[in-house]
């Protein structure tokens, strides 16, 4: 098996890892630390994320560069290119220890909500977590370096071990009764770990070199201008969910932080389904595209790839919509109350529901990047992520954490009407019929579903076997509708050949 295909089954891999102990982990976490440390660690961490900006995309750009001038046979300008982009990483680090220094002043007058001790556990994570991305940015790019050679599979494993080593060991420490600040150092520990392995790999193991040949603005510029529009999308994922930690960290309590990040963990565990299915459809956009594909057969892709993520989305959105408000009070519920975890399944529903149509649409993303087409849709999401942010921050006073996501909700919405237009009108995609062939079939079983899922919530009882009997007949229901009802020839036999693949891997083992 190539690098390629071990490398994006790692990915999957790294997704399920992810979902799966991060459901386990947080409410451990969160019972063990409380959520007002919670809180802390989760605004503090989205607060440093924020200065991780200063990045400027240029680890995307290493790997870029670093194919580029590997398949030119160009080693001089490989080890220039590399030289280069780690003075701008000093500089940067620089310029990330300086940003820290001075926001650190600032601590306790913008988190007004907190107590003194809480204060002085939010200072000691800020201190950590600003050397953690000091050291990060820099060690990133040996990362970068790893996936310019096409070497997916040492980095990918790494990150694995990582993260379940990483996992146990939290859960180790927080059993002899460590807190939020025990998790940033187990954080700094392992990155340092990380970062020593790869450098052991990239320059014992690849034999990169690094070595300044000569220091060109001009090359800088040009690194620079690659860099840009990845900057942009940072800072609308930025904006997407960090902003809201920004504001709520000013004018709430630490507990009403957990409430609103628990919320987005939620929400952005949907998006991973679908991203992890739309992703890997890139090459086949710029063949696609490079070779003159009309817009037609670019349109039925999208809709072929729309469905199978339509239909994996909307079974979690009806089983989320009807149970997951029981399943966030099983979960988390024990540590933020009744209400809380109420408001928590609102904050992640809201993002569910304004999150399908992107996710569905995500074929169309890929068609925009093989055609050089993104910066409309980069500024234009920028744009409204701002204002969605500033709406949020006003909803945020009268309503806390449910406003703040109201706000960004909406900008969502409406950037995403606009680029429907976009792709039919400018890009040339039948977005008509992308709807009509989307909903064929599937739109009857969806409403039959939801009735169903209605009634499932009669079901008379209130704990975890309780809701896995839910779960479980609306899984089995949702299967067998779906399959025999809702889905076309093409998506049935896709089904059928992925069972029999994994079945018969099982029988070999």
């Amino acid at each position: 098996m190539s690098q390629l295909k071990k490398g994006a089954a790692l990915n999957y891999i790294t997704i399920f890892l992810t979902n799966v102990i991060g459901l386990v982990m947080t409410p451990f976490i969160l019972g063990h630390i409380g959520k007002e440390e919670y809180g802390i660690y989760l605004t503090i961490g989205a607060l440093v994320g924020t200065i991780s900006l200063l990045d400027f995309g240029l680890n995307n750009t290493i790997v870029r560069f670093v194919a580029k001038y590997k398949a030119e046979k160009d080693k001089t300008g490989l080890e220039n290119f590399l030289a280069t982009t780690m003075i701008l990483y000093l500089i940067i680090s620089i310029i990330v220890v300086i940003f820290g220094v001075v926001f650190y002043g600032y601590i306790e007058s913008y988190f007004t909500k907190m107590s003194q001790d809480e204060l002085e556990i939010a200072k000691v994570i800020f201190i950590l977590l600003i050397f953690n991305l000091a050291i990060g940015l820099p060690g990133g790019s040996l990362t970068g370096m790893c996936y310019g050679h096409e070497k997916f599979v040492f980095p990918k494993t790494l990150n694995i071990i990582r993260y379940v080593l990483r996992s146990l060991t939290i859960f180790t420490v927080l059993l002899f009764g460590g807190k939020a600040i025990a998790l940033v150092i187990i954080e700094t520990v392992f990155n340092i770990l990380i970062i020593a392995t790869t450098a052991y790999y990239v320059f014992n193991k690849l034999k990169i070199r690094i070595k300044l040949h000569e220091l060109s603005m001009k090359f800088i510029k040009h690194i620079f201008g690659y860099s840009t529009w990845i900057f942009v999308f940072a800072l609308v994922s930025l904006f997407q969910w960090k902003s809201g930690h920004w504001v709520l960290g000013r004018i709430c309590s630490p507990e009403v932080l957990t409430i609103y990040g628990i919320g987005i963990v939620l929400g952005t565990y949907y998006g991973a389904f679908s991203s992890a299915i739309s992703s890997v459809f890139l090459p086949r956009a710029t063949q696609m595209s490079v070779g003159n594909a009309s817009n037609e057969e670019l349109t039925s892709m999208m809709i072929k790839i729309g469905r199978i993520s339509f239909i994996i989305l909307m079974y979690i959105l009806i089983a989320f919509t009807f149970f997951g408000r029981q399943f966030v009070y099983l979960w988390v519920g024990g540590e933020l109350g009744e209400q809380g975890s109420f408001e928590s399944w609102v904050i992640a529903l809201m993002i569910m529901v304004a999150y399908t149509l992107p996710l569905i649409q995500g074929f169309g993303n890929s068609i925009l990047e093989a055609k050089n087409k993104l910066s409309f849709k980069a500024i234009l999401y920028l744009s409204f992520m701002i204002i969605g942010t500033i709406i949020g921050a006003f909803l945020a006073k009268p309503y806390g954490p449910i406003g703040m996501m109201s706000g960004s909700i909406l900008g969502w919405l409406i950037v995403q009407n606009v680029m429907n237009f976009y792709y039919h009108r400018t890009i040339g995609l039948n977005i008509i019929r992308f709807f009509k062939e989307l909903l064929n079939k599937t739109i009857i079983v969806l409403l039959v579903v939801i009735g169903i899922s209605y009634l499932l919530n009669f079901i008379p009882g209130s704990g975890w076997g309780n809701f896995i009997l839910k779960g479980t007949s609306y899984t089995i229901i949702y299967g067998v509708l779906i399959y025999f009802f809702g889905m076309i020839n093409f998506e049935q036999e896709l089904f059928k050949n992925s069972l029999k693949a994994v079945l018969n891997k099982v029988s070999k083992k």
